[in-house]
């Protein structure tokens, strides 16, 4: 895969990424009422995220709430609200200076060297966001995890397992991190040795020449 193209798929699986974990910032499907027991149709079924919390009644109506207060909120939620931010926001200012920085795009700097490493500084921030939403979302697993196994006396279909947002999240980390990686591909050091040996050859074929 030649150096344009490699660009042009981590740009895109970043991009993929990126949207990903919007989407799964914006979703109320953190953690949802497990099914596990006897059990296993419910009335209302009742979903978290970050933002909000719904109940899903068995007749398809869906109410959901704003979480009231962001002092009120547990620790773990908060601090996965901060690191999705933080995701996002580096995902956004990856895909701006990837742009700037790719092969195939017109846009900045002429000298290949200088695109090269603008490439390379989108792609650390794409890995950089990719590993803010990877942290995020696992802490969040993690205290699902905890409070499934630990809260003994309720029941198991009254307790909450993982929601489709998790692992909308992991796949968005894993995109992210991958486009991220195949944008540091772009190496300047190869271009400038290149650009230095041709620079370095002209005259000595010209005086051949004369």
């Amino acid at each position: 895969m030649g150096g344009g193209a490699r660009e042009l798929a981590g740009y895109l699986a970043a991009l993929a990424g990126w949207v990903a974990a919007l989407a799964a910032a914006v979703l109320p499907q953190w953690r949802q009422s497990s099914y596990a027991g006897d059990a296993i149709i419910t009335a209302v079924g009742l979903h978290e995220g970050l933002w909000m919390s719904c109940a899903a009644q068995s007749t398809g109506q869906v109410q959901c709430r704003l979480h009231d207060s962001l002092l009120s909120l547990e620790v773990h939620i908060q601090t996965c609200r901060a690191l999705m931010v933080i995701s996002l926001l580096l995902g956004f200012f990856g895909i701006i200076v990837s742009v700037v920085g790719m092969k195939c795009t017109k846009v900045g700097e002429e000298d290949p060297v200088t695109k090269s490493r603008i490439a390379v500084a989108g792609g650390v921030l794409f890995v950089l966001s990719g590993l803010c939403t990877l942290a995020a979302v696992s802490l969040y697993a993690t205290q699902v995890t905890y409070e499934f196994f630990r809260e003994s006396t309720i029941p198991i279909n009254a307790r909450y397992e993982f929601g489709s947002a998790l692992f909308v999240g992991w796949g968005a980390s894993s995109l992210s991190m991958l486009g991220g990686s195949l944008l540091c591909c772009s190496c300047p050091a190869k271009e400038r040795r290149g650009q230095q040996y041709h620079r370095q050859s002209q005259p000595s074929t010209a005086r051949e020449y004369v």
